[in-house]
């Protein structure tokens, strides 16, 4: 047990308990839960009855623990920024749940707070690590779809919300939510430059709240062709697939669970010149393509994205491993989230 890593948590609800502490608890290895925070005595109760741990009232008795060294913030988003600088201002190396923050200034503040402190700083930007977004990256990057034109991520669902998630005051909104990792998704696979929000919208559709609960996103970087065309919401009653990828080579579609894609060599095309001359059958150009195929199906035995998120933080804990997520690459998510903000507001006026 010498070489776990003690974490105190900040929050124990849907994120905080039955994501960040039932994964830590499948980890007894790598992380042992010493100390947990939440204003709700029964859930402070049931932590204490699961593992054995120490239960705080408030945040600032979590950070005076001394035996904690990383501090998980799973509290609502308008805390993100708060919890997290005073963790690290208190020695603490942090995870924060996503959104990183609701504003960038308050990104750039915990990055600061980090870089001051000399503490690690990483978001759970899980989705990085979800087995049908590697397949994607790994198609690709191989470069058989050849230049990719459009990438579409269409998250749909269909229904109502009314808990915290649905109020501005708390940072609440499907951009900020769902649409933290659609955008995060598409800022790993279109390119390292700098990004450019080229159209949003968002709408209030469903939600009992005053926050958005429908968003649409075109997205695109600086020195690259490629564009991301992303959907993010709560009125879609006939979702269509997650993926849908365009290449000048083939292209690729699917879900979660399993995608397909198709790809040729353009090798195996006989040479073409553009000819002015009448079609002898006034027909449209047509070739017929040498396709090949591929599948992939999401395996029983799979691995979650959240363990392999607290795997890798304990690789750089522990180890000295580079840091996965660092906190200015999800930096570039806060900047996009920050723009489609300003683009909707500019275009209501």
């Amino acid at each position: 047990m010498g070489d776990v890593v003690k974490v105190g948590i900040s929050g124990l609800g849907r994120s905080g308990w039955s994501i960040h502490a039932n994964t830590l608890d499948k980890c007894p290895s790598l992380y042992k839960i010493v100390a947990v925070s939440d204003p709700i005595e029964e859930r402070r109760r049931e932590a204490v009855s699961r593992f054995g741990c120490r239960a705080y009232f408030n945040f600032e008795q979590l950070v005076k623990d001394d035996e904690v060294e990383l501090v998980v913030v799973a509290t609502p988003s308008f805390l993100h920024a708060t919890q997290t600088i005073e963790a690290l201002k208190a020695g603490k190396n942090v995870v924060c749940e996503k959104p990183m923050a609701t504003s960038l200034s308050e990104a750039d503040a915990m990055i600061n707070a980090a870089s001051e402190s000399n503490r690690i700083l990483t978001i759970f930007q899980n989705m990085r690590y979800a087995p049908d977004f590697l397949k994607v990256r790994e198609i690709i990057r191989s470069g058989i779809l050849g230049r990719i034109v459009l990438i579409k991520i269409l998250w749909h669902f269909f229904g109502r919300r009314w808990d915290w998630q649905t109020l501005k005051k708390f940072g609440g909104g499907e951009l900020n939510n769902n649409a933290s990792h659609a955008i995060d998704q598409a800022l790993q696979l279109i390119g390292d430059g700098e990004p450019e929000v080229l159209f949003c919208d968002l709408q209030r559709t469903l939600t009992l709240g005053d926050a958005e609960d429908h968003v649409k996103i075109i997205l695109g970087v600086s020195q690259s062709s490629t564009i991301a065309d992303i959907e993010v919401t709560r009125a879609c009653a006939y979702p269509q697939n997650a993926w849908l990828i365009m290449g000048t080579q083939g292209g690729l579609t699917g879900t979660s669970t399993s995608l397909k894609w198709k790809y040729f060599n353009p090798a195996d095309l006989p040479p073409r010149r553009v000819e002015t001359e009448p079609t002898p059958d006034r027909s449209y150009n047509w070739e017929e393509i040498p396709w090949k195929e591929e599948t992939w199906n999401l395996s029983r035995d799979h691995k979650r994205g959240e363990i392999l998120f607290y795997e890798d933080l304990y690789k750089t804990l522990r180890e000295g491993a580079p840091l996965s997520i660092t906190p200015q690459s999800v930096r570039r998510t806060m900047w996009v989230i920050e723009k489609c903000r300003e683009y909707c507001e500019k275009c209501s006026t």
